[in-house]
């Protein structure tokens, strides 16, 4: 097990999940909600965690797969019931985001949605907070290390609360705790480490440390992503998965593009309930298109990375990894209807990661973008 601190504090490595007694001491946190989903207390995972904490922890296992303004409420209410004095999330990126949310609203007057970066949100979030400890069973998200939490609100929208003060206090980042994770969610979890250390990548703001660190990821992930869907009770194979989502998550402090920026209204749909991991692979291929021609340089950099030659198609490289990994080649496949293609162009647009896309965007070039994705067909550049 070693000991990370960038961001915030980051135990890594096999069996560091036995460190939580001693890290929630040194939080002074004495009371936590475990906050989680059914699957994972149905996996044996949840228990696991209980069975380091001493009396009987309180559980909020009804995270939905895409965090909830309801969700927030609800768990937030067994907080303050519970008498709690912290919160620890285990799961995927749905129950982490839900923790940072749910310490946010024990900690801040309502509503939530005035937390919400793109209506002014950000100053309004403090330190005033819980502590939150995050514990991924999925390498994907980055979510244990990032300063964003993407929450549908009651109205439909799927906003970004967006603040240095939601990275969670500690990440307990154990790769033994993703070696039951089926292949197509390895696969979808693992592509989305990709668009994240690709993304922020090609951001165009200016971070030396966080490109360098975003190269590293993806070829990482590359390399040990086809290896860990292949066989899942690789350890070495997860753990560097594992590594290569957490450096996508620390990469976020630069912004993402039009890939998230497009997935997140997607992700806010209340049917079909879409994965975000999957819609960053099926949407990737179009953005890298779109965006070829006005980051020449990072291009270059970016198929030097992945050990491609000069001038290689870096969609169609994508497209190519998404179908070895057995993940769809299109929206439509996803089984997403163009009746909701106006509203998600419009939340595209409006989107905190549309900012930080290398190309400008506008509602056309977005309407091209989503038309090309539904099909899986290449548009016009």
């Amino acid at each position: 097990m070693d000991l990370i601190t960038y961001l915030t504090r980051i135990q890594f490595g096999a069996a560091a999940l036995a460190c939580l007694p001693a890290e929630l001491a040194l939080l002074g946190a004495r009371k936590p909600l475990l906050i989680t989903d059914r699957g994972i207390v149905a996996a044996g995972l949840a228990a696991r965690v209980t069975a380091l904490l001493p009396g009987e922890t309180p559980i909020f296992d009804e995270t939905p797969g895409n965090p909830t303004e309801a969700a927030t409420r609800d768990a937030a209410a067994q907080y303050r019931k519970a008498g709690c004095d912290g919160i620890i999330a285990i799961g995927g990126g749905s129950s982490i985001d839900l923790a940072k949310a749910t310490a946010l609203m024990v900690s801040h007057p309502e509503p939530l949605a005035q937390y919400a970066a793109i209506l002014g949100g950000v100053a309004r979030i403090t330190g005033a907070m819980p502590p939150v400890v995050a514990i991924p069973t999925t390498a994907g998200t980055g979510s244990e290390v990032g300063r964003a939490a993407l929450i549908t609100l009651d109205d439909g929208r799927k906003l970004g609360f967006i603040s240095p003060h939601l990275i969670p206090n500690l990440a307990i980042c154990d790769p033994e705790l993703t070696l039951g994770l089926p292949p197509a969610l390895t696969a979808a979890t693992g592509m989305d480490a990709i668009s994240h250390c690709i993304e922020t990548f090609l951001s165009p703001r200016f971070n030396p440390p966080a490109d360098a660190i975003a190269l590293d990821g993806l070829a990482r992930a590359v390399r040990f992503l086809p290896q860990a869907v292949a066989d899942g009770a690789d350890l070495g194979a997860r753990s560097e998965m594992m590594m290569a989502a957490l450096q996508g998550g620390m990469c976020f402090q630069k912004g993402l593009g039009a890939v998230h920026a497009m997935s997140h209204p997607l992700g806010g749909l209340e049917q079909p309930r879409l994965h975000h991991g999957t819609l960053n692979a099926v949407i990737m291929p179009a953005v890298l298109r779109y965006n070829a021609g006005h980051a020449a340089e990072k291009y270059d950099r970016l198929r030097a990375a992945l050990g491609l030659p000069p001038g290689a198609d870096l969609a169609a490289f994508v497209e190519d990894l998404n179908s070895r990994l057995g993940l769809p080649a299109s929206l439509a496949e996803m089984g997403v209807p163009v009746a909701c293609l106006p509203r998600m162009i419009e939340g595209a647009v409006q989107d905190h990661s549309s900012a930080t896309n290398p190309r400008p965007m506008t509602a056309a070039d977005y309407a091209a973008l989503f038309d090309e994705a539904m099909t899986g067909r290449r548009g016009p550049q």
